[in-house]
């Protein structure tokens, strides 16, 4: 039943702009009476939020943070891990995260009474009797023994893993520096700011021509675009309003025939059809970023000489 309000982003961090989360707080209360009922920042790519600017102004206003961390885990701001600054963390096990427990994920709480809360609701809402009799809805959102006992092996190797995408991203960065428009996107200078890199990502400027670029968007999709395959539904239309330039368009196809995953940037939430009318304060940067922007591997297998290879293949895919 919750209502979502979609606050934009700021350009050097991809998250969150704080200045725009005030600015929604505030209209939200003159339109509607009332003050949301939570802020929920997310670390896009694994990229910490400006967590000490929204934790004041939510500490200003009175409204619990719900940090989504699911990218994030081991990401760490000033010192401290991302998911232990709001009310609420959330990290994400899910298969392509950091570390995986095949799927779920985990709520990091700041005290027993609310961990205790969380799991009546997620464990069917039972009061005490010796028959089912339920107060409130409850769920069944219980990670299984087996799932959790993967979880408990995979922590062994989760700064392992943060220290192999830190790897990558500065590999990527040395090899994309002295190729004219692309750009691998960099956490800010700020020393508070301490990334797990789970995806590098890179925008592409509008006027690069990539091969093959006359032929983006002629054909529709048949199969799903990244991350594990799934159901799809069909469309009629290769385009929408809000989709990536061309020439990304066109590497991503470019870099898939090299044998490559270089999927777009997540699409910004209010340009969802699903969220069509919801309420949305930006300053149109990430519809920017979504134009121009593209993901390269990471992951845990991903080797320097794949890194170079996948930099090669960008060098090969740019028309000069």
């Amino acid at each position: 039943g919750a209502k979502p309000v979609f606050v934009g982003s700021e350009g050097e961090t991809w998250n969150m702009d704080p200045a725009l989360l005030e600015k929604a707080i505030i209209d939200r209360k003159e339109k509607t009476g009332k003050l949301p009922k939570a802020i929920v920042p997310v670390a896009l790519y694994g990229m910490p939020y400006r967590i000490d600017e929204i934790m004041a102004i939510a500490d200003k206003y009175g409204i619990p943070v719900v940090e989504d961390a699911a990218e994030g885990m081991g990401s760490r701001f000033d010192g401290q891990v991302l998911g232990t600054f709001g009310k609420y963390g959330v990290l994400s096990f899910n298969g392509n995260k950091m570390i995986t427990t095949s799927g779920g994920g985990a709520l990091i709480c700041r005290n027993a009474e609310d961990a205790n809360e969380v799991m009546w609701y997620a464990t069917q809402a039972r009061d005490a009797y010796p028959y089912y009799q339920h107060t409130a809805i409850g769920y069944n959102y219980r990670m299984s023994n087996v799932c959790a006992g993967i979880g408990r092996g995979q922590m062994t190797v989760l700064n392992d893993h943060i220290a192999h995408h830190k790897h990558v991203q500065s590999l990527y960065e040395e090899l994309l520096k002295d190729v004219p428009g692309v750009h691998i996107h960099k956490q800010p200078a700020d020393k508070r700011y301490d990334a797990n890199f789970w995806l590098c990502a890179a925008t592409l400027d509008a006027d690069v021509k990539i091969q093959g670029q006359e032929n983006a968007y002629k054909e529709v999709i048949k199969t799903a675009v990244g991350g594990a395959a799934g159901v799809i539904h069909a469309v009629d239309s290769a385009t929408t309003d809000c989709q990536p330039n061309e020439n990304v368009e066109a590497l991503r196809v470019f870099m898939l025939g090299k044998k490559i995953e270089c999927r777009p940037v997540w699409k910004p939430m209010h340009k969802q059809p699903v969220y069509e009318g919801a309420p949305v304060y930006t300053n149109g940067i990430e519809e920017e970023l979504f134009k121009v922007g593209f993901c390269l591997p990471a992951g845990p297998y991903v080797t320097d000489d794949d890194v170079k290879y996948i930099v090669e293949s960008i060098k090969e895919a740019i028309v000069r």
